[in-house]
């Protein structure tokens, strides 16, 4: 009796079908990367994404690396009509990984509301519609700009939330807030919340890597192409910030570290293993400073980075880095890659585009954005 239940579990294991995962924005940097975790883990994966700073090509990406081409529907999460014909049309979504938001935090400072718009409402209509199709489950892509200049270094998650130094920064606090309250009236939903350090680089076969439209705004595209030529020079803000070099000190986290923490949340979700939400920080748990990543780039890839100081940007802070202790222990989740390999993906990534627009100028073609 027992040997045919045990071949009865393992039948069922084998023959049942895969999670069905939403991740929204998974056109993305952060997205991308993630989505391949979630198929290579053996999740089903539907995206949607309204492309405002990813391509579509970048499904190409995702279906070499991986030999799937995931569902992809273009959608903006602010329209609440469209959402919910997507709902309707995939029955069957398990959970959701939430990225989809403007994220830049200079042009939050200049232009505050349509980031107000775009963040919020995203989340509240996700929300809303999750318990109307059966949803129980959210991974919200939060960041560390919610502990604003925290003061004490490394931060954990029991720092406390300051006033945002940048608009985007405050979208994050908000929308925590939001998950915070709406779980509370709502007990059925669970939700895991990932503060972001500064994820940088890019996948190891340079098929998907961060490439946002128009001029970079963080700092390793920028770096990248400026030692390309595209850029004339990199500018570095500071200077004379409190910092042993005077530029900003940040926790820089290999983007294929950070797509693989989503994985480790995504099983502790729908494992049943959290009760409301909980909150991890994913970070390596040191600071390495803007001039120290662009001469360990120059050092690794043997190449020369322009670049010159600038004023403060507004918006910015000092140092922060984090303590990823609870991530490692609860989630069963650390960062291993080196800085050193995560910079030489990111040039890998840049020569892998400067080879598609040489094959795009010779032959006519279209440029693959994966």
């Amino acid at each position: 009796m027992e040997v045919k239940k045990s071949i009865k579990k393992l039948f069922n294991k084998f023959s049942s079908s895969p999670d069905r995962i939403l991740v929204t924005g998974g056109m993305g940097y952060i997205g991308s990367h993630t989505v391949v975790e979630l198929i290579n883990a053996g999740y089903e994966v539907c995206i949607i994404d309204n492309l405002s700073n990813s391509s579509v090509d970048v499904l190409n990406g995702i279906e070499k690396i991986t030999g799937v081409r995931p569902v992809f529907e273009n959608i903006d999460c602010t329209d609440y009509v469209a959402l919910d014909k997507f709902f309707k049309k995939y029955e069957g979504i398990k959970a959701i990984i939430h990225f989809a938001a403007l994220k830049a935090v200079g042009e939050s400072v200049e232009r505050p509301l349509p980031y107000y718009r775009n963040n919020l409402t995203s989340l509240i209509n996700i929300l809303e519609l999750m318990p109307l199709n059966g949803i129980k489950s959210i991974v919200f892509s939060s960041s560390c700009t919610v502990y604003g200049q925290p003061d004490e270094l490394p931060v954990k998650e029991t720092a406390p939330i300051k006033k945002a130094l940048s608009p985007y920064g405050n979208t994050k606090q908000i929308c925590e807030e939001i998950i915070h309250d709406t779980i509370h009236s709502n007990d059925k939903i669970k939700s895991i919340i990932l503060r972001y350090f500064n994820p940088i680089g890019a996948h190891p076969s340079a098929e998907i890597g961060e490439l946002p439209n128009g001029v970079p705004n963080n700092l390793l595209p920028y770096v990248a192409q400026a030692a390309a030529g595209i850029r004339k020079k990199l500018k570095v803000f500071g200077g004379d910030y409190n910092t042993p070099d005077g530029s900003c000190i940040r926790d820089y986290i290999d983007i294929m570290d950070l797509a693989k923490a989503h994985v480790c949340a995504m099983k502790r979700l729908i494992d049943g293993k959290v009760e409301s939400v909980e909150t991890f920080n994913l970070g390596t748990g040191r600071g390495l400073s803007v001039l120290e990543i662009i001469k360990t780039f120059e050092e690794v890839n043997d190449i020369k980075v322009p670049y010159e100081m600038a004023d403060r940007r507004e918006g910015d802070i000092e140092q922060v880095w984090a303590d990823p202790t609870y991530a490692n222990e609860v989630l069963k989740w650390e960062a291993k890659e080196s800085v050193k390999n995560t910079l030489r993906s990111v040039w890998k990534w840049q020569m892998h585009l400067m080879e598609q627009e040489e094959d795009h100028t010779k032959g006519g073609g279209m440029i693959s954005g994966s």
